[in-house]
């Protein structure tokens, strides 16, 4: 979540409008290749097509070779691979620095993402004050009653199988988020399509693409406490395994407004990544791994028809520790950040930094759960959330996503 801004995470450092019409951000390019220390590695590389089936040249002595077309690629946008994996990743010269939406990259780094440095990714200390909302001129109803989150219960994946957490890296350091695997319509059964914040892949207007980017469903699935995930093994932090997002999509209206302060861009501060497995999954996607995939409902009712909402998601700033999944439910209201962009829903809920990204569910248009929104902000002192509606913009970033892995 955003304190009208980012509260999700780094150990290491701390965090991480022109007016535009909605046009809908381009997918950017995808790599997924595995990378170790040494060679390429022999993990799973199915979700890009070009990369995964040229990407199998291993000149007899089992290591994979990358092809020079697919090495090629990658330099015009900047990215030597032997660098890439030495290090160079760590450069963010804002030169340098891909930011526009067809530029999206991301390469495996194999083992890059070890329980500690999973472990290291929590709040930062960065406050923002709740004037930040004095530009308020639509439809705002009053601050909700603060709404206690509650633990959920473990085994997570028993309760809440299809939420788990995002790790990347800005230049501020080591970073988390939530988010949710959601339905592939182009896939049905075996999507692997994962919805966060639009502030957990790109930095908005300031910045670019964030680097690293992975997935881990269920993550600390027993709910091992802060204590005990010190020495935990990565079967326990990531039951299900890491997985890379080898594509993903935010909103022109994030990249061109999103901002380090405020709400800049909250109403379209969604994101659709396509993920694959750091390592062999034997073909199963990741809602066949998981066992579980929401479908998502750009079509929702208006807030005053709404029951309730439930936010899930792994807040990291005090009194939270960022290792344990939490809930709120409560009835939403409406927060309008700009009169000219769609009004936001907003719940009483205590959940901190760390829970940006999370899905939010209610009854869908159809009668039965569905992904509505995702937490985007909240202030300082914590209290409650807001979340964009998902509308028309939202549905073309996630039907591009599909479509682009359509029949892969």
């Amino acid at each position: 979540m955003r304190p009208i801004r980012p509260l999700f995470a780094a150990r290491r450092g701390r965090s991480a409008r022109r007016r535009t019409s909605p046009v809908l951000a381009a997918v950017g390019l995808a790599t997924a290749l595995s990378l170790t220390a040494t060679a390429c590695g022999s993990g799973d590389t199915t979700a890009n097509a070009e990369a995964s089936s040229s990407a199998q040249d291993n000149g007899g002595d089992g290591k994979i070779r990358i092809p020079d077309n697919i090495k090629e690629k990658l330099k015009e946008h900047g990215i030597d691979l032997d660098k890439w994996r030495g290090g160079a990743w760590k450069n963010w010269d804002k030169d340098d620095w891909l930011r526009e939406a067809e530029d999206y990259v991301n390469p495996i780094i194999e083992d890059l993402w070890d329980p500690d440095r999973m472990r290291d990714a929590e709040e930062p200390e960065k406050e923002v004050d709740e004037s930040d909302l004095t530009g308020d001129q639509g439809v705002t109803d009053p601050t909700p009653q603060a709404v206690q989150a509650e633990a959920v219960a473990t085994k997570y994946h028993a309760n809440a199988p299809a939420a788990g957490k995002v790790f990347f890296d800005a230049p501020e350091g080591t970073m988390v988020c939530s988010a949710t695997v959601v339905k592939d319509p182009a896939n049905p059964g075996k999507s692997n399509l994962v919805w966060t914040a639009g502030h957990c892949v790109h930095a908005g207007k300031s910045g670019g693409w964030y680097r690293n980017i992975a997935f881990v469903p269920s993550y600390n699935d027993s709910g091992l406490s802060a204590a005990q995930m010190r020495t935990a093994t990565k079967d326990q932090v990531a039951p299900y395994g890491m997985w890379w997002g080898d594509w993903a999509q935010t909103s022109d209206q994030w990249i061109e407004q999103g901002g380090q302060k405020g709400g800049d861009g909250a109403p379209y501060d969604f994101a659709v990544i396509h993920v694959t497995p750091e390592e062999g999954n034997g073909g199963k996607s990741l809602e066949e791994t998981v066992g579980s995939a929401l479908p998502v409902d750009f079509d929702a009712p208006a807030v005053p028809q709404v029951d309730s909402i439930t936010a899930t998601g792994y807040p990291a700033g005090a009194p939270y520790d960022g290792e344990a999944m939490y809930q709120c439910t409560d009835k939403p209201g409406r927060l309008s950040l700009v009169e000219s962009d769609p009004t936001m829903y907003r719940i009483g809920c205590t959940m901190t930094g760390g829970s940006s990204g999370g899905g939010w569910v209610a009854t869908g248009s159809d009668g039965k759960p569905a992904l509505v929104s995702n937490t985007s902000i909240g202030p300082v002192s914590a209290g409650w959330l807001a979340g964009p509606r998902l509308g028309k913009e939202a549905q073309g970033i996630y039907d591009a996503v599909s479509e682009k892995f359509a029949q892969r």
